[in-house]
């Protein structure tokens, strides 16, 4: 992968998270979600004032891809207003398990831009998937 490509999705999921909507924690979170075909979708965290109902940057990237018809990807970068690069949730790694390779490459970037690289495999190892169904 081309690095020039990578800061590129990596300036998109900083600019997304000026959008997310955090009025409880204040903690703006943006990701920049890429398909094999090369189209990208960004997301940001939506809080909401019933705490269940808050929807993080990652999901929200996924389900914008996911509801125009792709379902392959090839890179996820997830962006955070913090001083480290943070990981996605127990949900967002379920819901990433759910339509990546577990070798796809995974980017999380702080405010500063420090990286962490890793794969979604490594981020949800023994993950359940549809093979676990299979036979039912």
């Amino acid at each position: 992968m081309c690095e020039t490509k990578k800061n590129e999705w990596v300036d998109l999921a900083q600019a997304a998270y000026e959008h997310s909507y955090v009025p409880y924690s204040h903690f703006p979170v943006g990701a920049c979600l890429v398909t094999k075909e090369g189209q990208v979708y960004t997301g940001v965290n939506i809080e909401n004032a019933s705490f269940g109902l808050t929807n993080c940057a990652e999901r929200t990237a996924f389900f914008k891809a996911v509801s125009e018809g792709h379902t392959e990807f090839k890179h996820l970068v997830v962006a955070a207003k913090s001083e480290d690069p943070v990981a996605p949730c127990g949900a967002c790694r379920q819901v990433m398990i759910e339509f990546c390779e577990p070798t796809m490459g995974v980017t999380l970037v702080s405010r500063e831009g420090k990286l962490k690289e890793t794969t979604v495999g490594e981020l949800l190892p023994y993950s359940f998937t549809d093979k676990q169904m299979e036979g039912n």
